[in-house]
This record gives C-alpha cells, structure tokens and sequence, in this order.
C-alpha cells in the first residue's frame, strides 16, 4: 500500500512559479509511475504530468505544456511538479498519484492510477 501526502500548494500571482512535492512511502516506489492530476472549480479532475518510473519518459497535457516540469527523486522517493508561468486558469487542488507499472511508458488516464494522496491547493491570483 503505498501512500501519498502533497505539499508545496499556496497563494500565487499570475506569472509566478510554485513547486509541489509529494512524499511518496509504503512501496518500492521505483516500481511505480507517478502523475499529476488536478481538479478546478467545477470543473473534472485532469492530467496534468506523469513520469515513468524511472524517470526517462514525461507526458503533459496541453494547457501545461511547456511551463510545467515534473520530476522524480527515487532514492527520496519524491516527485515533484515545477509550476512557472502560473495562470488563473490553474487554480485547482493537485492530486499526486502512483500506478504500478513496470513498462517505460507513463499511463494518462484517472482510472488507471492505483493510490492517491489528498491534494493540495494551488491559487493563482490574476
């Protein structure tokens, strides 16, 4: 059983950065693949960023691409998501999320991900 806890969420300014942390623990995190997802006001839980287990491989979805980086610390078992460029449109609450998966690829659908932390909450101000 692995478990999740996300940090790093907060009150920013439109064009600034965040980073997030998710503290991974209860598993050979190595094993698995980790994602980001996030939940806007009223809006369904989305992609955000996944990385293969051991980090060669990263996915985006389209309204982060290229100001979200998301990265891994295995021997920390930490993944991170760096945040620039930050937008009104990204307040939402960020999930982390963990798949067993020992392929090289990085699974993007909700469905597939196995454990999940409690979020964190991210506001960017306009």
């Amino acid at each position: 059983q692995v478990q999740l806890v996300e940090s790093g969420g907060g009150l920013a300014q439109a064009g600034g950065s965040l980073r997030l942390s998710c503290a991974a623990s209860g598993g050979t995190v190595s094993w698995y693949a980790m994602a980001w997802f996030r939940q806007g006001p009223g809006k369904e839980r989305e992609f955000v960023a996944g990385i293969s287990r051991i980090g060669g491989t990263t996915y985006y979805g389209n309204s982060v691409r290229g100001r979200f980086t998301i990265s891994r610390d295995n021997a920390k078992n930490m993944v991170y998501l760096r945040m620039n460029a930050l937008k009104s449109e990204d307040t939402a609450v960020y999930h982390c999320s963990a798949k067993l998966f020992l392929g090289v690829g990085v699974p993007m659908a909700e469905a597939e991900y196995d454990y999940w932390g409690q979020g964190t909450q991210v506001m960017v101000s306009s």
